[in-house]
């Protein structure tokens, strides 16, 4: 199986330590998170990997050279200026001519890619989306109205949504979606797969999921990483 990573944006939400370590080089544990998503994807049967760089990316390549320290092929993509999420996978639309992931660098996850791509190949489509449910609490007081006027009030309500993993099982067609040469964003495939009518299919993982590139989370996840998420993540 092949995956591609999405490692060239410059992680303004982790600022001022992403201004001298690119966000896929931020310590979990005692293992870099690229590190870490590596192993997971090794760990299921992942054997060929693409990594866009962009911002400090000469690092990223310094750390994980060509991947024969973890059994896996690696090869780099430079993304001329910032893509955008989905953007750079045009850069390498004559390498990817099968089924393959397309993954955030900013997270951490127990997700079974195996049982993601069976799903995928179940259903059919362009792109299976992996989402877990989040709940987020707002920390102001929600008014419901009705021509102007309060019909219910809600202090501070939490609210449930599904959530984009960041991790995609795609198929080469979708690449025909992305337009060449501006920045295009996972919200901008949806939009127009909205707009055509395609199919986008949604795979509910419950397990372990954190976006290390939340503070919050990256936070939770340096207290519980070697304790427990190691094991989960990685099987070792």
């Amino acid at each position: 199986m092949i995956a591609v990573i999405q490692a060239g944006g410059k992680g303004i939400r982790l600022r001022p330590y992403t201004m001298l370590l690119p966000k896929p080089l931020m310590p979990v544990g005692d293992l870099p998170v690229i590190e870490v998503i590596l192993k997971w994807l090794r760990r299921w049967g992942v054997t060929k990997t693409y990594i866009t760089l962009g911002h400090l990316g000469h690092l990223i390549r310094a750390l994980c050279g060509d991947g024969k320290q973890w059994d896996v092929e690696i090869k780099y993509n430079q993304e001329p200026e910032p893509m955008g999420t989905i953007g750079p996978l045009k850069l390498l639309k004559n390498e990817l001519k099968e089924t393959f992931f397309n993954i955030n660098s900013d997270l951490i996850t127990d997700l079974n890619l195996r049982a993601l791509r069976a799903f995928h190949v179940e259903h059919g489509g362009m792109i299976t989306v992996a989402v877990t449910e989040r709940i987020v609490k707002s920390e102001l007081g929600v008014f419901e109205t009705e021509n102007s006027q309060m019909i219910d009030f809600h202090e501070k309500p939490a609210m449930k949504y599904l959530a984009s993993c960041g991790v995609y099982c795609m198929e080469p067609e979708i690449l025909d979606l992305i337009p060449n040469g501006v920045p295009f964003g996972f919200d901008d495939l949806m939009n127009i797969m909205l707009q055509k009518k395609l199919p986008v299919w949604l795979y509910h993982h419950e397990g372990l999921w954190l976006d290390i590139g939340r503070a919050e989370d990256y936070r939770s996840v340096q207290k519980s990483f070697m304790k427990d998420y190691k094991m989960r993540v990685l099987g070792a």
